[in-house]
């Protein structure tokens, strides 16, 4: 019986980045064996063990064979005939398909070692195309690696989206994958990878239908609202690692796709269209709240941001409050980086300073900065009191902002 590292865990060392989990697969061993040696089974469907010290996944190395539509129509076959190459051959690409021994030497029969320096993702074998997660997983690879796919990758998961073996992606994998590459450096890859085969049009709809959609003439028409939206994730990644932000700054815009860009700006009905895309897009792929609410309100607002220096303060006190800024400061920060993402997702202005951000954080600390002490000792309280105290902030807001 002997173990190996295999997977991501090989692949990272090998390109300088931390490794948070390490999975093995274990040769010439049995259920039986592993258990006798105080391993805990996990696996339902194959077997897989928590080791009795370090609780890191041991998998029986297995083959596998696609007998039904979906990620979930295979069979497996686990036994100690099996060898390290055939497991490696089931994996999806050829970095993903290295393994090292217990003595730290690189087993590497599909040359994943020459791709990870190349920067290329590329499938081990066409059975590739068996699994759908596996076009997610490499369009989230390409946005966390910032790597190119092989043309004949790519030619592959052109074959799963018109195959149709993509419809078979559950919203939970979607939004799962979407998350992680959110939170990668380059974001944006995950869409453009997604758009190359045409897997964009059945997973984001609503983001794909954005590409083709010109910009108003004011606002640099050189580049369509879908290469904006991406110009905007791109300042958003360089602006903050939330995911939340991130998502804010996708999804800013989707109510431009159903309405004259020659409107713009005088008729705002794009806004409440970009609401129901949000809901759609949220509800079907089930979308967490705070991701939505923000989603929600920087599409709503993020016009407000940009014209802060006009604002009345009524209307820095209205946006403060629906943005629930005194309960959850958090989220004002959230909102004005998203909002600055967009100022800044225009070709040739990624440094514009952006001091409409500056306004609101001071609006929002003269405010704050209202004691709701002497209102009480008024005698005001319930809706009264709520009132009064929203007048008191937005009389706070007009005297810091017109001092010199």
């Amino acid at each position: 019986m002997r173990a190996y590292q295999v997977g991501g865990a090989v692949r990272d060392r090998l390109l300088g980045r931390p490794v948070t989990d390490r999975d093995w697969v274990v040769v010439g061993a049995t259920p039986e064996e592993l258990l006798d040696r105080g391993f805990r089974p996990v696996g339902k469907d194959f077997p897989v063990f928590l080791h009795p010290d370090s609780a890191e996944e041991y998998a029986l190395a297995r083959t596998e064979r696609k007998v039904a539509p979906g990620y979930t129509g295979f069979t497996f076959h686990a036994s100690p005939d099996v060898t390290l190459e055939e497991d490696l051959a089931r994996r999806d690409l050829t970095i993903n398909a290295m393994a090292e021994d217990e003595e730290g030497h690189l087993i590497d029969p599909f040359d994943g070692r020459a791709d990870l320096e190349a920067g290329v993702l590329r499938h081990v074998s066409p059975a590739f195309v068996e699994d759908p997660v596996r076009l997610l997983r490499a369009a989230r690879l390409a946005a966390t690696l910032d790597f190119e796919l092989a043309p004949e990758t790519l030619d592959l998961l052109r074959q799963m989206v018109t195959s149709g073996e993509v419809n078979a992606l559950v919203p939970e994998r979607v939004w799962g994958e979407l998350r992680k590459a959110l939170e990668s450096p380059r974001p944006r890859r995950f869409f453009e990878v997604l758009g190359a085969c045409g897997a964009r049009a059945r997973l984001f709809p609503e983001v794909d239908r954005l590409f083709g959609v010109p910009q108003p003439p004011q606002h640099h028409p050189e580049v369509d609202t879908g290469v904006h939206t991406l110009l905007v994730l791109d300042q958003a990644a360089r602006l903050s690692d939330d995911p939340v932000v991130r998502f804010a700054a996708l999804v800013h815009d989707l109510g431009k796709a159903d309405t004259n860009p020659n409107l713009w700006p005088r008729h705002h009905g794009h806004e409440q269209l970009g609401l129901q895309r949000i809901d759609e897009l949220c509800k079907r792929l089930r979308v967490p709240g705070e991701f939505r609410e923000m989603g929600v309100l920087v599409a709503t607002y993020h016009g407000h941001c940009h014209r802060a220096m006009e604002l009345r303060p009524a209307t820095l006190m209205k946006v403060l409050l629906a943005l629930d800024s005194f309960r959850r400061p958090g989220r004002l920060d959230q909102f004005l980086t998203a909002c600055e993402a967009d100022a800044r997702g225009r070709t040739g202005l990624e440094d514009r300073p952006y001091p409409q951000a500056g306004r609101f954080r001071e609006a929002f600390a003269a405010a704050r900065a209202v004691e709701t002490g002497p209102l009480v000792a008024r005698g005001l309280s319930g809706r009264d009191l709520g009132i009064a105290l929203k007048e008191a902030r937005t009389r706070a807001i007009a005297a810091a902002l017109s001092d010199p």
